[in-house]
């Protein structure tokens, strides 16, 4: 006989805890106050100014009375996620979730919008250290926890440009074209996800990818109108739109989806 779960219950994060990386960036923040609203620990992970970390820790204890903390790490260095997940195992006894959420984009960097066949060596190798080995050493660490107490559930974000090729004729002059490394490791983290969804199968992990569209955050107008266009909703994101998908794959609510890819991008890769 099935039992019915309640809504509150199908999507109830009470007392879990969960890693996310990039947890104090754009969407990293927004994440930390969704997952926190659902009831759940969050630690947050990343290289932020520490009191940026404090104040964020203290601004979700406060709000909704559960029990934060926040690590500042380089996730790319095997010993640094080693040590955070004994810490973090010794703290609250339990790893329920990972979000693998911490990226790498060279915005500023005079290379950034370079031909591919000038583009650097340099930021080819640092994106894929941020954006492809972060994931695989916090999903190697996690989820040791995650095996032995036979339970866990790993989301890895990845973007529509793991999935389909980049549209330069929209970015002009902006300098905001995705270079290689981004479209190449978030195809990858696609990869790492199936991957590891079929490594540990039946032993109650779940790993998921999280494909997300453009998210506006003040770029210029021509570039936000051309990237409007590609969308069969006619817009960028607004930042708190991808809440509820991480909601959804984090809780019981996906409890029968794993290796899947979830792609919330207001329908650009469906035309």
């Amino acid at each position: 006989m099935n039992k019915y779960r309640s809504l509150s219950k199908l999507f109830s994060l009470k007392n879990r805890v969960i890693v996310i990386t990039g947890a104090t960036g754009l969407l990293g923040t927004e994440f930390a106050h969704i997952l926190s609203d659902a009831g759940a620990n969050i630690v947050l992970v990343g290289q932020s100014k520490i009191d940026k970390n404090k104040k964020l820790v203290s601004e979700l204890r406060k709000k909704y009375n559960t029990n934060p903390t926040s690590y500042n790490i380089d996730i790319t260095k095997k010993h640094e996620v080693g040590q955070l997940k004994n810490d973090v195992y010794e703290k609250y006894e339990r790893i329920d979730g990972l979000v693998n959420n911490a990226q790498f984009v060279p915005r500023k960097h005079p290379n950034r919008a370079a031909p591919f066949e000038n583009y650097s060596l340099e930021l080819w190798d640092q994106t894929l250290c941020t954006n492809l080995t972060g994931p695989f050493l916090c999903s190697q660490e996690i989820g040791k926890i995650m095996s032995m107490r036979q339970n866990g559930v790993i989301v890895n974000v990845s973007s529509i440009y793991g999935m389909v090729g980049t549209d330069h004729r929209i970015y002009g002059k902006s300098r905001l074209n995705s270079p290689p490394s981004y479209a190449a490791t978030k195809g990858a983290v696609i990869s790492l996800t199936r991957y590891l969804a079929a490594y540990w199968h039946r032993k109650n992990i779940r790993v998921n990818s999280l494909t997300l569209g453009g998210v506006f955050h003040n770029q210029n107008k021509r570039f936000v109108t051309k990237y409007s266009e590609k969308t069969m909703l006619g817009r960028m994101a607004n930042k708190e739109e991808y809440n509820g998908a991480l909601l959804f794959l984090l809780s019981d609510a996906s409890s029968y989806m794993t290796g899947a890819n979830l792609v919330v991008d207001g329908g650009w890769t469906a035309w």
